[in-house]
């Protein structure tokens, strides 16, 4: 009997973690669904190019998977139960219906949070996903020379929100509202080279401001101050699915799984979580930031525990750091912070074109290794010897 294996999601965790799955386990001896709500593979990273009016490179996950052996099935989450170990979904023609694993990655994400400051959820636009972007796209397209743009967030999501508004649309009155310095956390050359682009694009900037109600025309703020806003881009940070918070796993007070050094639930060892719906540790014991850079390579973590644990292999003990922050400060400039493992700012930074280059590959390395899920690497397909998790029943042979 083939052991199930379900992946929630199909961003950038779920999605590498489905495919690298497919080059570690026999097809004979595994079933991989990989259930998603949309049939496209959206480029996150790229979403503040989208909301200007840039037009991305269409990557449906059926053609991404054909031939892999990883099935693909369009529905939306809407529950788990991790003690009876199944999942229910609204499939895209409305029907519902349960989908049972033997072991499951769940990696759903994140959306935006509006930190539950009044108005915000009526009146600021996000950009954490596809919808939200269009949305935004819309009304920018509509404005008139001269309206102002709010952008509420100074971390990257924000720096590359800003900095795309400010280039694609010189002609209106950019505004960024940050709680912290402009470039908190980055080098000196770092924020200086943020600055003199931030000055060159005419980006207004409110340092260490608090936001505390968005109206359909303006932004208030904890110091008395109102700044006009046709349009308001909230970006503060992001919010994880509520799914998991319903379940009977570990969860963090905000709702992410806790997971070990190989991406397994500390309750339920055949529930794996990725991406930002995990709580995981890198060095120091430092929670992994809610970013690509920490959910790809946690995906290849849990996929090759899971095939090792599947097939009696050795546990992948490589530990998940970082070495650099990529920023795009629209088309032709760019930020490339380098940092300690742990995620600290070193001194050195790319700067300029060259950054805006560097940037760029790094996402198109990221969606060509989504793209072609089982490409790259070697291919490994090792047969099952047992099953993970709680049944411990033998499924198959070694190869």
């Amino acid at each position: 009997m083939q052991h199930r294996i379900i992946v929630l999601g199909a961003g950038y965790s779920g999605a590498v973690a489905a495919g690298r799955l497919a080059r570690r386990l026999h097809r004979d001896d595994v079933a991989i669904t990989l259930v998603n709500a949309e049939p496209d593979f959206v480029e996150r990273v790229r979403m503040h190019q989208l909301a200007v009016g840039q037009d991305l490179k269409s990557r449906p996950l059926g053609g991404m998977f054909a031939g892999t052996g990883v099935g693909l099935r369009l529905a939306e989450v809407t529950g788990v139960d991790v003690d009876r170990r199944t999942v229910a979904v609204v499939d895209a023609d409305g029907g519902a219906g349960e989908v049972g694993y033997d072991t499951l990655v769940y990696a759903l994400g994140s959306g935006w949070d509006d930190q539950g400051v009044p108005g915000a959820a009526e009146h600021a636009h996000e950009i954490s996903g596809r919808t939200g972007a269009l949305r935004l796209r819309e009304r920018l397209a509509g404005l008139a020379a001269g309206q102002p743009v709010v952008v509420v967030g100074g971390g990257l999501t924000g720096l590359e929100a800003a900095t795309e508004i400010a280039e694609a649309r010189p002609d209106l009155a950019v505004a960024l509202v940050a709680r912290s310095a402009l470039g908190d956390g980055l080098s000196d050359k770092g924020r200086a080279h943020l600055r003199k682009v931030f000055g060159r694009l005419g980006i207004t900037v409110r340092e260490h401001t608090v936001v505390t109600g968005v109206g359909a025309d303006r932004v208030t703020t904890a110091d008395g101050g109102v700044l006009p806003a046709a349009v308001t881009v909230w970006t503060t940070g992001f919010a994880v699915h509520p799914i998991a918070r319903a379940t009977t796993l570990e969860v963090t007070g905000t709702g992410r799984i806790v997971v070990d050094a190989t991406m397994r639930s500390v309750s339920h060892p055949d529930v794996y979580a990725i991406g930002d719906a995990a709580m995981a540790t890198g060095p120091g014991d430092k929670p992994l930031r809610m970013s690509c850079a920490s959910g790809v390579p946690a995906a290849w973590q849990a996929a090759d525990a899971i095939a090792a644990r599947l097939t009696g292999g050795k546990l992948p003990d490589v530990p998940i750091r970082y070495f650099n922050r990529c920023v795009s400060l629209g088309r032709t400039e760019g930020l490339i912070q380098y940092v300690t493992a742990d995620d600290r700012a070193v001194g050195a930074a790319l700067t300029g074109r060259f950054a805006a280059v560097y940037k760029e590959l790094v996402c198109k390395g990221a969606a060509w290794g989504v793209a072609n899920p089982t490409l790259g690497l070697p291919t490994r397909r090792r047969r099952v010897v047992r099953a993970a998790g709680r049944t411990g029943s033998a499924v198959g042979t070694s190869a």
